[in-house]
């Protein structure tokens, strides 16, 4: 009887110590924190099997925090300042790089490049590419059997064909396509607003919204890129979705990722950018993001992109000249369409 008091006893001992010890390893580990996102953070996203992966290599713990926005992620960290937790922004563009960079937040990537496969040649040392795709107004073939195939003959439209677009000011593609405009039309882009405003439902702060609005069939075309019918091909078997190639050309979009100078875990921060490049995040890509990877896998892009329109007149504005004019240009965009 007193044996068996005393084992029970001794097992509670154990069970209570291992308690105990069970969330001070877990708290032992190094946690590296990064801001992002709803998409890219989103259960459908890549977040979820990036963190798996990383995980497996680095003995730490891997958090994406999201934001309705990149760009909405980066005034996250301005508002929080010294305090922020984020180690890494990732989700930014090279058209908000520049004013990310003004910020003095960030620290040099530190990655080895060699390995980068853009269509431009990349030499920045603050902020790492990790995945690319063009702007497009993306349709339903089974509605929309006449795309437009420029801005001008989406201007020339009937009036009751409709559009959903996100605000510059708050979403990255939002931007490109105020920027796109602005490199066809150049000056004459306040009148090219003017044209297009009655047919724009409405503009969403983020892309989620108003690919959502699409989806419902609220709108006949929405701003999303040339790779988003690959997710429609792909994960849903559903040929009938395409983006309208325009002659004008397609602006290109490179989203990047940098360190923050903050971050408690700089060798963590670092390790987690040279990640960017492997197999093992850029795999993860093409299927999760729905984008063009940055290197070239022993993977490849899966079946089904290669049915994708490639735009032949690739469009990307310099960085720095983006962000002396992005102002103005958002005015422009602003009081031309009247919201």
């Amino acid at each position: 009887m007193k044996l068996s008091i005393h084992i029970n006893t001794l097992a509670l001992g154990l069970a209570a110590a291992l308690l105990i010890a069970a969330p001070t390893n877990a708290a032992d580990k190094p946690a590296l924190t990064i801001y992002t996102y709803d998409a890219f953070a989103a259960d459908w996203g890549p977040a979820p099997k990036i963190k798996e992966a990383f995980e497996k290599t680095c003995d730490c713990t891997l958090d994406f925090v999201a934001a309705d926005s990149s760009i909405g992620a980066l005034r996250k960290v301005q508002l929080e300042g010294a305090d922020t937790k984020a180690d890494i922004i990732l989700g930014l563009d090279t058209n908000i790089a520049e004013a990310a960079r003004a910020t003095g937040l960030f620290a040099e990537h530190g990655a080895d490049t060699s390995k980068l496969e853009l269509p431009k040649t990349w030499t920045d040392k603050t902020f790492l590419p990790f995945d690319y795709s063009y702007f497009a107004f993306v349709y339903d073939t089974n509605i929309v059997k006449n795309p437009p195939k420029s801005f001008a003959e989406l201007a020339a439209m009937p009036d009751d064909f409709k559009i959903v677009i996100q605000d510059p000011r708050s979403s990255t593609p939002g931007l490109g396509l105020v920027l796109w405009v602005r490199d066809v039309f150049g000056d004459k882009a306040p009148e090219y607003w003017k044209s297009i405003a009655p047919k724009i439902l409405t503009v969403t702060k983020g892309w989620s919204d108003a690919y959502g609005l699409f989806l419902k069939n609220e709108a006949d075309m929405v701003l999303s890129y040339t790779t988003s019918p690959a997710y429609h091909l792909i994960a849903e078997e559903k040929p009938n979705y395409a983006s309208a190639a325009f002659s004008d050309g397609h602006y290109m979009q490179i989203e990047v990722a940098g360190i923050l100078k903050s971050t408690k875990q700089p060798k963590l921060a670092a390790e987690f950018m040279q990640f960017i490049l492997s197999d093992g995040f850029q795999d993860i890509i093409p299927t999760t993001n729905w984008a063009y990877t940055v290197t070239k896998t022993e993977a490849g892009l899966p079946k089904g992109f290669d049915t994708l329109h490639l735009p032949e007149k690739p469009i990307l504005l310099d960085g720095q000249d983006v962000e002396k004019n992005r102002k103005a240009y958002i005015e422009e965009w602003l009081n031309a369409i009247g919201k």
